[in-house]
């Protein structure tokens, strides 16, 4: 049996970065990834970078062929980078992680089988497509998940999304961009239901304006082949394509993982159960990122990280408990972005508060850009002008909700940002006007 200081099971955000920071302080580390493909996580690999890249090159006017050539360019790039970074000080083993005891790690590469053991364990195996009981899917040819998507040879000149949540909605912008017909299929009555209602029926209009069909509410009862093409049958009617994806959610990892051999326990939602420290219910054990049932974003995971690495070095100053709002961003265009509270969620609260929107008409930077789409929205305390949410739908959506969320984090009222100096023509500088109140 191998025994370390720390066993990292994973190569995503949190783990990955865990990893080198122990190693940096003298630890003995091995890492545990059983995919080439996945050194450095997700997001490198699968999720936010390879789609941002294809949406950017897309934007460009590139081809399909061009566009997926500089996708593959800058994710084996990443991938490679993050190999060599994290390599340098820790033991990477190329192999499959499962439990025999809380400790005791057995790792599998071919024929080759070894025991490890460590005192302390990082779980950050991240997330899976959820897979609909939809009869057909996992039989039929072209059909796809979030990441089989993304290494299509040929662009679908028709592509069917089941999923209207954030990530059908990027890749239905992205093919409709490249030139696909996209239909997007949801039990939902309206797309972006956690957003503003009137932005999120903006940014359908928009998504319509372009091209894209909405078959709202719609249940999808069967997939199948016609020939070479794929048919989604549904309670209004059947629909042929020449790709499919379906985008209904992510769950966490723990497939194989023989968490039955230990103390371990999970959620009701599967996700490992983990106290304000993401450590587990074996101690010593954490689990961070997607596989403990937080938000599934990198930047979390990269959270998780600063959480547990404080922990581990006797700091209990910050914990799950404490972290603050979480900005998000919908690559849509354009984007979109939000944190905090909508109005209809303040109200519910019985807040006291001032709603306030500026649509991009009214900026000139938007006019500047020849894109008057979208508006930004954000409420406040009515007394104290402390700001409660924001929504931004518009160019630099995904930038500016950070000034807000450091705003909110330091107590930072909205007359700071009627009174601020900013440059011009800029987006940010239509703050002024925003959070007047």
């Amino acid at each position: 049996m191998l025994t370390y200081d720390m066993i990292v099971i994973g190569f995503g955000k949190a783990g990955k970065t865990l990893a080198a920071k122990q190693a940096a302080a003298g630890k003995k580390v091995a890492l545990i990834e059983k995919s080439k493909a996945m050194y450095g996580g997700t997001c490198i690999n699968i999720a936010c970078i390879p789609t941002k890249t294809m949406l950017v090159a897309a934007e460009k006017g590139l081809s399909f062929d061009q566009v997926m050539a500089e996708k593959t360019a800058v994710v084996t790039r990443l991938n490679a980078k993050n190999y060599a970074t994290v390599s340098a000080a820790v033991d990477v083993i190329d192999a499959t992680a499962r439990f025999l005891e809380d400790k005791v790690i057995e790792i599998t590469a071919g024929d080759e089988v070894q025991t490890l053991t460590a005192e302390t364990i990082i779980i950050n195996t991240g997330a899976v497509s959820v897979v609909p009981p939809i009869e057909g899917l996992t039989t039929t040819d072209h059909v796809y998940d979030s990441t089989g998507i993304q290494n299509l040879e040929e662009r679908p000149a028709r592509l069917g999304i089941i999923g209207a949540g954030n990530i059908g909605l990027e890749f239905a912008g992205l093919f409709n961009r490249l030139g696909s017909q996209v239909t997007v299929f949801d039990g939902v009555e309206q797309i972006l239901g956690r957003f503003e209602s009137e932005i999120a029926e903006m940014a359908r209009g928009y998504m319509e304006e372009d091209g894209i069909v909405f078959e709202l509410p719609s249940r999808v009862q069967k997939v199948a082949n016609q020939g070479a093409e794929v048919v989604i049958t549904t309670d209004r009617g059947e629909f042929s394509f020449d790709a499919v994806l379906y985008a209904t959610g992510r769950k966490p990892a723990i497939e194989g993982l023989n968490l039955e051999a230990t103390g371990i326990e999970l959620t009701e939602r599967g996700a490992i159960k983990v106290d304000d420290f993401c450590q587990t219910t074996v101690a010593g054990v954490f689990a961070v990122g997607d596989v403990n049932g937080g938000p599934q974003f990198t930047y979390v995971s990269l959270d998780d990280f600063r959480i547990v690495n404080g922990y581990l070095n006797g700091k209990a100053d910050y914990s799950l408990a404490k972290r603050s709002a979480i900005p998000t961003s919908t690559f849509i265009n354009p984007p979109l972005a939000q944190v905090g509270l909508t109005e209809k969620e303040a109200t519910e609260k019985g807040l006291d508060y001032l709603a306030k929107t500026l649509p991009v008409a009214a900026m000139p930077r938007g006019h500047v850009n020849a894109d008057l789409r979208g508006a930004y929205k954000v409420i406040v305390d009515k007394e104290s002008k402390q700001i409660l949410g924001a929504t931004f739908f518009g160019a630099e959506a995904h930038e500016l909700i950070n000034m807000v969320k450091m705003a909110m984090d330091n107590k930072i009222p909205a007359t700071y940002f009627q009174n601020q100096i900013f440059t011009h023509p800029t987006m940010v500088e239509n703050f002024n006007d925003l959070f007047a109140f």
